[in-house]
């Protein structure tokens, strides 16, 4: 079967110059063919992501017309303003991608609002709402090493796509033949017929004045003369982060200059990654150079924000994404207490694997706080329950450990934007009273114990990665360890069983040991991977870190 479309492939007329000289250099590889036709890419409530290349497995504008009609199918039967928005970010393609899938919804006769230029993906989560669109397509590989590209798809909330509405867009794209089955217009046809539009500037002033209106203490920044140093990765946070910053007072910014443009090659760094050291390592040596308080990186779709913070010694250290989910919300906490902007019955949210500290400060301010399923749209959920209930304001805050935050329910996806806005305001205030992120770091600890939360990657490549992940997983259902690093397992919460959680069905198990410590175990949602997450507490860091080391060495035999 592969090969027969192989050779109809090689037999078409392709568009696009890149694919016909790859095709013609695998012929007679059967490996090679194997890999890009024997499977497609699966369209699922995270969209499509893969490699860039010829194929149905790859990431190419044949595969992005099929997934765009199969979209464009489902949106017919919805109703509403029949309109699409759409962004894209930096990578290879990426403004092709988000032009190929306008002209297929142009000549499906939806509606589309594109941005003119790359922007993240809360703008595009903004963007589906301010429209009132049916759906959003952000093209991005997120953090993906520079060869992936892919295509998230948002229902009409702002959210990524619901599993019952991705399933129905699946079943639209596998009656779609890929080459041929898609209706399509080039981007010009749908501008001139009126059914593509860019998004308005004031779309864009919205956005915005939404995030700037969640500032905890207006006006601090202006004379508090925090040095920043901001790396936006060669993607597209470098417009509205500084728009934002230089808005709310901090103007003594120095742009990474290697990663200060778009460039979907990534050349500074393999992994575009805010959570890896090496894509911070420009950013930290500039911030030593120019002794800035804080060192800053946003993703290439910038929905997730890295920092690096000043420390007493000169020195800087990576803050991870639950330690700044926990400094986040005890400063926003504290800082609407003070001011008295503090809703009755405030919520925050957060996923099930990130930091337990979170609930206990959370419970010290009177915060309710709800724990979710991995992926941000079960954030999103959370504030749609509360907007449907006429009580949105009562969101304060929602973070995942993976970095991404939202302080408000003007999009329902993680932000990076607004992450840097709230860190760069954080530390600008600890600045202005003598202190710094660090110094109240070190004073959560003190107050509420030393909690380490650390995760491990087993990655699984190839055609029979999945099925190995599946098999573990399994494995790991049938037979629960009793016991792990000589600590005995209490409770074991399996959340494919949502009578037991009160959650919908997922992948996921968590360990609760004898000793308060937990092991989270899942398969990546978009990855080869099969992730552990570790919490522990200790009276310090090195009591917390034998036992995650203690654990981990457990766990390592099991997963192989």
């Amino acid at each position: 079967m592969y090969l027969d479309e192989y050779k109809r492939w090689m037999a078409a007329e392709l568009e696009d110059a890149d694919l016909k000289p790859e095709l013609a250099k695998i012929e007679g590889n059967d490996d090679e063919i194997k890999d890009r036709f024997a499977v497609a890419l699966k369209f699922g409530t995270a969209g499509l992501r893969g490699v860039l290349g010829a194929g149905t497995n790859r990431m190419n504008i044949y595969v992005v017309r099929q997934a765009t009609q199969g979209l464009a199918n489902w949106v017919k039967t919805q109703g509403g303003s029949q309109t699409v928005a759409i962004s894209y970010d930096s990578r290879l393609k990426s403004d092709i991608f988000a032009k190929t899938a306008a002209g297929v919804l142009a000549a499906n006769g939806i509606k589309v609002r594109i941005y003119d230029a790359l922007m993240p993906v809360p703008a595009l989560s903004f963007a589906t709402r301010y429209y009132q669109c049916n759906a959003g397509i952000m093209v991005t590989a997120s953090h993906n090493p520079a060869k992936y590209n892919g295509y998230k798809a948002y229902g009409p909330d702002g959210c990524q796509m619901t599993d019952d509405a991705a399933a129905i867009v699946y079943d639209e794209i596998q009656k779609t033949d890929v080459l041929t089955g898609a209706k399509y217009i080039s981007f010009a046809e749908g501008v001139e017929q009126g059914l593509i539009r860019f998004v308005g500037d004031d779309c864009k002033k919205a956005l915005y004045d939404a995030i700037e209106a969640r500032q905890v203490r207006p006006g601090l920044c202006k004379t508090a003369g925090l040095k920043l140093v901001y790396s936006p990765l060669n993607g597209s946070g470098l417009v509205p982060v500084t728009h934002v910053l230089n808005d709310m007072g901090i103007t003594d910014i120095t742009i990474v200059p290697e990663q200060e443009y778009p460039n979907g090659y990534f050349t500074t760094c393999s992994y575009p990654n805010p959570e890896i050291f090496e894509a911070l390592k420009l950013g930290l040596e500039l911030a030593t150079k120019t002794g800035a308080d804080l060192m800053l990186a946003t993703d290439p779709d910038a929905d997730r924000v890295g920092i690096a913070m000043k420390c007493p010694d000169g020195s800087y250290e990576l803050v991870s994404g639950n330690e700044m989910g926990a400094l986040l919300l005890d400063y926003i906490c504290a800082g609407r207490i003070e001011k008295g902007t503090m809703p009755k019955n405030p919520v925050a949210v957060k996923s099930i694997v990130s930091t337990p500290l979170a609930d206990a400060i959370a419970a010290h301010y009177g915060v309710e706080m709800r724990s979710v399923l991995t992926g941000f749209k079960w954030i999103g959920d959370q504030i749609a329950n509360l907007e449907a209930a006429g009580e949105v304001d009562r969101f304060i805050f929602g973070f995942e450990e993976s970095y991404g935050y939202l302080a408000g329910p003007y999009v329902r996806d993680k932000d990076a934007v607004i992450g840097s806005m709230l860190i760069c305001e954080m530390a600008a205030y600890y600045r202005s009273i003598g202190s710094s992120i660090k110094q109240r770091l070190e004073e959560i600890y003190k107050q509420y114990g030393r909690y380490l939360n650390k995760v491990d990657s087993f990655e699984f490549p190839g055609l029979t990665g999945m099925e190995k992940m599946a098999s573990i997983m399994q494995k790991l259902r049938n037979n629960p360890p009793a016991e792990l690093a000589g600590h005995k397992v209490v409770k074991v919460t399996d959340y494919k069983k949502p009578e037991e959680t009160g959650l919908p069905a997922a992948n996921v198990l968590i360990y609760s040991l004898e000793n308060g410590a937990t092991v989270v175990v899942r398969p990546s949602g978009t990855e080869p991977k099969i992730k552990t997450y570790f919490t522990t507490l200790g009276k310090d860091l090195a009591e917390a870190q034998a036992q995650k080391d203690a654990l981990a060495a457990a766990i390592e035999p099991i997963l192989k």
